[in-house]
């Protein structure tokens, strides 16, 4: 057997003066650059209240805050720092201080109870925009501010008054505003009311918006001049004011108080003319009715999954009758268009409503800041990932 050569291995010498040396520094870096960051970001503040208004406020502080990491580098050097004992990686983690202390701070400053600079954000929507005589009018409003609402006005005027409207005849609640205007049981012709709704928050910053709905004898009616003997093949058209709503809204009617059946439009583009026949079920033949004409206006705020909604009902009570016909009743009602289903890609039932009412709507827009913080976390998450990597192979 050969004999073993030995094999002459010596640890390397571990320098621990400069190791220390090393981590002082990296440690005093990081201390001065977590101290310039609080600095730029108070300067940073000052700058964003001068830039009020301005639309590129978050892009131009954003820049500055860019610019000046490199002044970093000088006052290292003004400081007597060796920066050749920080490798790459280390002068990252230094700049990514820097940064992020300047991010959080500026954040936290311009926001209250430090800072506000932005009127409360009010939405406001009538249900409906118009309504038939002796039916009622919901002003609703999601009125939110990021600093709180001190006040909040309601001025109606119209029919020759000017109503303001006290607090105790309003309600809201969790930012939701709702009022509810009871209007004249009789009219001429139409009335046109406008109001003013006033936000005001604890800082002073007032918002004002301004909205319009009318009472009129035509907001909804039958047109079709035959409502006796009616057969199922018979047409029996509605016309309804494009003003109830801004957006679709749901037409229907009741025979004698029973069940609600839908009604399609003439044309699913077409806001103010629908039809029906006595086919659907709910008609029965050789039968006298009376008839309730409706439509409901429903509304909800984005990322709210709360309804509101009002009823139009039509002034003029409708007799009508069925004729010796077989087929009268025989189809099944139409239905409203299904969200769930055109979600998961299924077909819309064969008796779907020929138009789509609101439903409830998720949106996520993001600020900048909120966005800026993501990438900071993000970017720390592959810093620190790298470091301990680093580590490792050491």
């Amino acid at each position: 057997m050969d004999e073993e050569e030995d094999i002459d291995f010596h640890l390397p010498k571990f320098d621990e003066e400069k190791f220390v040396r090393k981590e002082k520094e990296k440690i005093k870096v990081t201390f001065i650059a977590f101290i310039f960051g609080i600095f730029v970001s108070i300067i940073s503040f000052g700058f964003w209240a001068l830039l009020h208004g301005n639309n590129l406020r978050w892009i131009l502080i954003l820049l500055f805050a860019l610019f000046t990491i490199s002044w970093l580098k000088y006052l290292f050097i003004r400081l007597n720092i060796n920066l050749e004992d920080i490798d790459k990686k280390g002068m990252l983690g230094v700049y990514s201080t820097y940064f992020f202390t300047w991010l959080i701070l500026l954040v936290v400053l311009v926001n209250p109870p430090f800072y506000d600079d932005t009127p409360p954000l009010v939405e406001v929507v009538t249900l409906p925009s118009m309504q038939e005589p002796g039916g009622t009018v919901e002003i609703v409003a999601r009125i939110t501010d990021n600093a709180g609402i001190q006040n909040i006005s309601l001025v109606i005027n119209g029919n020759g008054t000017t109503m303001k409207i006290p607090p105790s005849q309003y309600i809201f609640n969790n930012s939701i505003f709702q009022y509810t205007f009871y209007g004249p049981t009789s009219i001429n012709g139409e009335i046109e009311y406008n109001y003013s709704l006033i936000a005001k928050d604890i800082n002073g910053h007032i918002v004002v918006k301004n909205g319009s709905f009318w009472y009129s004898n035509d907001a909804l009616k039958i047109t079709s001049s035959k409502l006796t003997d009616l057969l199922s093949g018979d047409t029996i058209s509605i016309k309804a004011d494009s003003r109830i709503a801004p957006w679709n809204f749901r037409v229907y009617y009741q025979l004698d108080n029973g069940s609600e059946i839908n009604v399609n439009r003439n044309t699913p583009d077409d806001k103010e003319r629908y039809i029906t026949t006595p086919e659907y079920e709910g008609w029965e033949p050789l039968k006298n009715y009376t008839l309730t004409l409706h439509a409901e206006v429903r509304y909800y705020f984005e990322n709210l999954p709360i309804e509101f909604s009002n009823i139009v009902t039509d002034t003029t009570i409708y007799h009508v009758s069925t004729g010796d016909d077989n087929d009268i009743g025989k189809e099944p009602p139409l239905v409203e268009y299904n969200y769930t289903r055109a979600s998961i890609g299924k077909k819309q039932l064969p008796n779907t409503l020929n138009y789509k009412l609101p439903h409830p709507t998720r949106v996520m827009v993001p600020g900048f800041d909120i966005v800026l913080l993501v990438s900071a976390i993000v970017i720390t998450g592959f810093i620190f990932k790298y470091r301990k990597k680093d580590r490792h192979y050491r």
